[in-house]
């Protein structure tokens, strides 16, 4: 029989590998006892209903009450959330993730009268409120949901709205479950002939493989699963963006995307100008991936191809400890402060480290108001990227520290739109700090083939999907049912159109729609895309610049979002308004491609294994 490498179960994964979630709770029954506690205070909203435009006493106690409910709330979620990432087939935790969820909903009932109640206090009154001192804790709290005036129903129908949270849950709640549950990839030999289990973690390893044929075998393998739920895919995907459509009309918004742009003040524009920016860059890409395609000595290129370095017996090997020793090296710009924090996580339980069976796929960072900044990883020491991903979610979890000790719990959370512009930051200082200290030619090729890989992937490949996710929900709100084949026709187009004319595409690839979580959150991936372009220039400021350089950006990952992001970020250096942070970020794209041709020159072609 074949010895195939498996992976373990949760109880067999050593501790010191895996998160410790005491600062959220000390255990299971500690969760159980504070969850009794909370859900019996969702009644205590009922005292204040009818009662809001009262005096500014009643308000300033209806507001507080919320936040003190809403951050018991953070602290019982993101718990329960944590707990189902670590193995997604554990029913206990999925039964506890189940209650918090149906409690949250009852609350949102149950606080669907505040917004309507406080944006029908007439405009003179409002402002007599908004001037007393009691209510200056709350004060952009409530200028913001001015805003919201003109999308926000009446009191019956916002009750509607909020019991069908658990409702619109339904569809990426039934692709998690296919997806990091059900499918099952089967094995496969690796390049060094062992048998391994093929799973989201192991294919983005056997996708960096030098040995053609294991990468082959290893994106038909996996795809044929794809295509094997590709209808069930297809429906839940479809309801997710039906959902998102019902919501935007719902609420008199004149489209899914700029109901998503509305709250962080991001003007449309924004989003076409980055569609705009990369589609004129495109040829860089395309000469790209020519350059590799005869580097590698292929007749054509495949997508496949794309993820293994061109110049892959340099492929390095790093461990967790080593991993975590170069992130902080390289993040030492940013002060003594940042880099003891953040290496006394990583070092510590921070972190759940290595992929086991059952666990989300993926990485992520998940900060909390009251816990500490967690990290899932699904780390592996022979993938380079994944040393890169850990800087990456570090940077979310350092911005989520810096903004619950500098903001107060209702201005703590920031927006994703400057979300993707701290972690891509710390990815930028990664790339510089390991080219700077390459030990030759060769080994730079390496690492701007490495830079021009993560570039490809966060701006051209992020707005490709940001591209889908605006064209799919246009077609389904001119009423065009989005079926299999409609799904799969867009996405092709649009293979064609980032991946070029010389570029193979094989036709399992516009299956590749129904394999990615973000779109269950529409009109997120573009803010990839802005924020490795916000990133780019501000790492330059900070690396280039001194102590008001560094204080402006840690003034910005301590700002929580108590402005808008937009303010943020120009406040930090960079005015994202604009398209010249993005046509910047393409320019430099443009030139490591240059760089990486004539570094290439030098050297013979790589042969394919």
């Amino acid at each position: 029989m074949k010895k195939v490498k498996k992976l373990p179960s949760r109880g067999k994964v050593r501790p010191s590998d895996c998160w410790d979630l005491a600062s959220l709770f000390p255990s299971d029954a500690a969760w159980e006892q504070a969850f009794s506690k909370w859900d019996k205070r969702i009644a205590g909203y009922e005292k204040y209903r009818g009662k809001l435009a009262d005096d500014a006493r009643t308000l300033a106690a209806c507001l507080k009450f919320d936040i003190d409910f809403d951050r018991a709330g953070e602290r019982l979620g993101t718990y329960a959330f944590l707990k189902t990432a670590e193995d997604t087939t554990d029913s206990t935790y999925q039964r506890m993730q189940g209650r918090y969820i149906s409690a949250a909903s009852r609350a949102s009932q149950a606080a669907s009268f505040i917004r309507p109640e406080i944006l029908a206090i007439p405009k003179a009154k409002m402002a007599e409120l908004l001037a007393e001192r009691r209510l200056a804790p709350h004060r952009l709290t409530l200028e913001r949901l001015l805003r919201f005036k003109p999308h926000t129903l009446g009191k019956k129908e916002e009750k509607l709205l909020a019991m069908q949270t658990e409702m619109a849950q339904a569809a990426s709640q039934a692709f998690r479950q296919l997806n990091d549950a059900d499918l099952k990839f089967g094995t496969l030999k690796n390049e060094k002939g062992q048998w391994v289990e093929l799973t989201h973690a192991t294919f983005a390893t056997l996708l960096h493989s030098p040995k053609r044929s294991v990468r082959k075998n290893a994106f038909h393998k996996c795809y044929r699963q794809y295509a094997d739920h590709q209808y069930t895919l297809g429906a839940t995907l479809g309801g997710s963006i039906q959902r998102d459509i019902y919501y935007a009309r719902a609420r008199n918004y004149p489209s899914a995307l700029e109901a998503a742009l509305f709250p962080d003040r991001v003007p449309i524009a924004v989003y076409d100008n980055l569609i705009e920016s990369v589609h004129r860059h495109l040829p860089a890409l395309y000469r790209y991936y020519d350059i590799r395609r005869r580097k590698m000595r292929l007749r054509q290129i495949h997508h496949y191809d794309t993820y293994v370095p061109i110049l892959a017996d340099l492929q390095t090997r790093h461990t967790w400890s080593q991993a975590v020793e170069l992130v902080v090296a390289a993040l030492e710009p940013l002060g003594s402060d940042y880099c003891g924090v953040i290496e006394q996580g990583l070092k510590g339980r921070w972190c759940d480290r290595y992929e086991n069976r059952g666990k989300q796929s993926g990485a992520f960072s998940c900060g909390s108001f009251d816990g500490d900044p967690y990290i899932l990883m699904n780390y592996q020491p022979d993938v380079l990227d994944h040393v890169f991903t850990l800087a990456h979610e570090a940077g979310h979890s350092m911005h989520s520290h810096y903004s619950a000790k500098h903001q107060p719990y209702q201005y703590h959370d920031y927006v994703i739109f400057v979300a993707e512009v701290a972690s891509t930051f710390n990815e930028q200082l990664l790339s510089d700090y390991l080219m700077d200290r390459a030990r030759d030619d060769r080994h730079r090729a390496f690492l701007i083939n490495r830079q021009i890989d993560a570039m490809r992937a966060t701006i051209f490949r992020q707005t490709m999907f940001a591209q889908f996710e605006k064209i799919t929900h246009q077609v389904a709100e001119s009423g065009e049912p989005l079926t299999l084949d409609r799904f799969k026709t867009i996405y092709r187009e649009l293979l064609d159109r980032y991946f070029g004319p010389d570029f193979a595409l094989d036709d399992e690839l516009s299956l590749e729609c129904f394999r990615i979580p973000h779109f269950y959150r529409a009109f997120y991936v573009y803010k990839y895309a802005t924020g490795m372009s916000a990133a780019i220039a501000l790492a330059e400021r900070v690396t280039g610049g001194g102590s008001r350089e560094l204080a402006d950006y840690l003034g910005f990952l301590s700002g929580g979002c108590s402005k808008d992001p937009l303010d943020l970020l120009r406040d930090a250096g960079v005015d994202m308004q604009q398209p010249a942070a993005v046509d910047t970020a393409l320019e430099h794209f443009a030139r490591l491609v240059d760089e990486l041709d004539a570094l290439l020159q030098q050297r013979p072609s790589v042969a394919v294994i």
